[in-house]
């Protein structure tokens, strides 16, 4: 089985504001966490074929999740490889859309090639609270 997840999100902020709060590690590591997590470990290197691993420290253990950037197209789009242990260490792939509406922009996280129904559950849970975790942050940002 391979399957897709598709989660999106309305954000108060610009397209290229967005898209540089994906590839900045110092940025990554505030927002790409699950709620209640500490703030994340990042070590990135942001350009067409240039690896990342982002180290969860989630409150029930540390969780690694890796891969290659494939697609770099600022501020339209973003694609990259991921593995993890929720993907069974196999590579699946990230395509992430930033679409301007207004006085904010849409979000669309689109993970492919996932191999089960759990992944697909895990993966429509995890990427919805990270689009929220990213929007609270530059909320909060906005505001200091």
């Amino acid at each position: 089985m391979t399957a897709a997840v598709t989660v999106s999100r309305r954000i108060a902020a610009s397209a290229e504001r967005l898209f540089d709060a994906w590839l900045d590690p110092a940025s990554l590591a505030v927002w790409m966490r699950r709620d209640g997590s500490e703030p994340t470990d990042v070590v990135a290197d942001p350009r067409v074929g240039g690896s990342f691993a982002f180290t969860m420290n989630d409150p029930s253990g540390q969780f690694v999740h890796a891969g290659t950037y494939t697609v770099i197209d600022r501020p339209r789009a973003l694609e990259f490889t991921w593995l993890s242990h929720a993907t069974h260490q196999a590579d699946s792939l990230v395509r992430v859309t930033f679409e301007p509406d207004g006085d904010a922009t849409v979000v669309e996280v689109r993970h492919e090639r996932l191999p089960d129904v759990e992944a697909v559950r895990k993966h429509t849970e995890g990427w919805t609270e990270i689009l929220g975790s990213l929007a609270r942050t530059l909320t909060e940002q906005e505001v200091a």
